[in-house]
């Protein structure tokens, strides 16, 4: 029978052109279970086949584990019982039992054969899946060989691929027989099914789509740094030239747009916008809403926010139809950006303004008059006039050294009596602190706003608690959540 056996896997690996190494782990697997048939429970069984002369070995094995992981007998053992057995186990060790192997006959050659054949076809779809993606192609064409309750599934050379629908490019119609064109998504080793996952919608798309347009791209004369895309719509992608010759837009546009109206073609005739990419993230996000007119740009580095004043004139067409131009280049850029107005912004500025004005009017005792002076010389909070350096303050010709050294004074005793008072806070909100996710920042913040406890926190909205805390707001979701857990106990 060795020789029987030998001679199978020989012949097995042959025809399915895999290694003999898997036809022996298959066999050995077949006859692990062919083994445990012995037993009424689930045991776990080890079978070791001698490569060159076709003997094997059965094995019971019992996993050595602690007693806190301890839930089978049938297949495990704590340390005290394994002492019995070997010399100074550890856990993570096996215990054998060596068993009487059973008969190669007594299993049926054809069972036995539809596991090896089974363990040969996932080795050989493996092997196909391996070779596919050691070509490093990142994008996948082929045939649209059926449709799958709307995924389209793409034979290309000897892999099947699925094209789900949510990644199609809207309102395009994929049949049987289409050949098409996809990204290479993701590769799922554990599926059924087909394991590569193409998609038309991802942003990688259309970079590589450029890249195969573009040779500059793959010379490495011209980088796509980011892409956003609105599908089958809109699209803004943003380059950088490494050679300095390269007029970076001009090479990806192409001789009157050749190579842009190929990706647009491709894409299902989604426009493409091509800006250039700044390592200034101001000039970057000027640049991301063209073809707008930017007036404009305030930096907010804290809230990741850059709010973007344009003219009426422009209004419409820097936030695009729906919102698109604006929601694009936000996605490009990673900033979240807000549209405003000259009068808008002209308003917002006064109100912020008015609220600095009212805090050094109100902390300091000063009047209007000296609190304009300090804020037309760029004070903007309280911190600013108790530390910033004594030399910058006499600087200010309003004020004589008196006069600076008063507000200083006043200032920092203001900042102190707030300290004290947002101590008491905490201390009085362990209420508050109790929730999980709570700071004692938070807690000050709130109760400043009149939030002293748990159910005033829990009546809140999500938006409102952003506004008073400044925190993300997944995590004001969460913290809302939290505090209205015990309403449902």
């Amino acid at each position: 029978m060795s020789r029987e056996l030998l001679l199978l896997v020989d012949a097995l690996a042959r025809e399915k052109n895999v290694e003999k190494g898997i036809v022996f782990g298959a066999l050995e697997s077949a006859l692990a279970s062919a083994t445990k048939k012995r037993y009424d429970e689930d045991v776990d069984v080890r079978v070791v086949i001698d490569r060159s002369t076709g003997d094997y070995e059965s094995f019971r094995r019992w996993e050595v584990v602690s007693e806190e992981d301890f839930y089978d007998p049938a297949y495990q053992m704590v340390v005290e019982q394994a002492v019995k057995y070997m010399d100074n186990p550890q856990i993570g060790d096996f215990i054998e039992e060596e068993l009487e192997p059973i008969e190669f006959g007594r299993i049926g050659a054809q069972a036995a054969k539809q596991v090896i054949l089974q363990r040969v076809r996932d080795a050989e779809r493996e092997q196909i899946l391996t070779d596919f993606l050691n070509r490093g192609d990142n994008i996948v064409i082929g045939q649209v060989k059926r449709m799958e309750r709307g995924d389209a599934i793409v034979e290309s050379g000897r892999i099947e691929a699925r094209l789900p629908r949510d990644q199609m490019i809207p309102r395009e119609s994929l049949r049987p027989g289409d050949r098409v064109r996809a990204f290479l998504w993701k590769v799922d080793r554990n599926a059924r099914g087909q394991q590569v996952i193409l998609s038309r919608t991802s942003p990688e798309f259309i970079k590589a789509l450029f890249a195969m347009e573009v040779p500059e791209i793959e010379q490495g004369h011209l980088e796509i740094k980011a892409a956003a895309r609105d599908p089958g719509m809109r699209a803004k992608i943003a380059v950088l030239a490494h050679d300095r010759r390269i007029d970076p837009i001009g090479t990806c546009v192409g001789v009157r747009g050749s190579r842009v109206q190929a990706v647009t073609q491709e894409l299902g005739g989604e426009r493409v916008d091509i800006v250039l990419w700044s390592e200034d993230p101001a000039q970057f996000v000027i640049g991301a809403l063209s073809p707008a007119n930017v007036q404009s740009i305030v930096v907010d580095e804290d809230q990741h926010l850059m709010e973007v004043v344009v003219d009426e004139s422009e209004l419409a067409l820097a936030i695009g139809r729906s919102g698109q131009n604006v929601r694009l280049a936000s996605d490009l850029t990673g900033w979240q950006i807000s549209i405003m107005t000259p009068e808008e912004s002209a308003k917002r500025t006064e109100e912020e303004i008015g609220k600095i004005r009212s805090v050094f009017t109100d902390k300091l005792g000063i009047d209007d008059d000296v609190a304009n002076v300090l804020i037309e010389e760029g004070f903007t909070s309280l911190e600013e006039v108790a530390y910033v350096p004594l030399n910058e303050m006499l600087e200010i010709e309003a004020f004589d050294e008196d006069t600076v050294e008063e507000l200083r004074t006043r200032a920092r005793n203001a900042l102190l009596t707030q300290a004290i008072v947002r101590e008491e806070m905490v201390e009085g909100a362990s209420d508050l602190l109790s929730i999980e996710g709570v700071t004692p920042d938070m807690v000050a913040k709130l109760g400043e706003a009149g939030i002293a406890d748990r159910d005033s926190l829990a009546e809140l909205a999500v938006d409102e608690l952003t506004e008073i805390t400044g925190i993300e707001e997944s995590l004001a979701r969460d913290v809302i959540m939290k505090a209205r857990a015990h309403w449902f106990e």
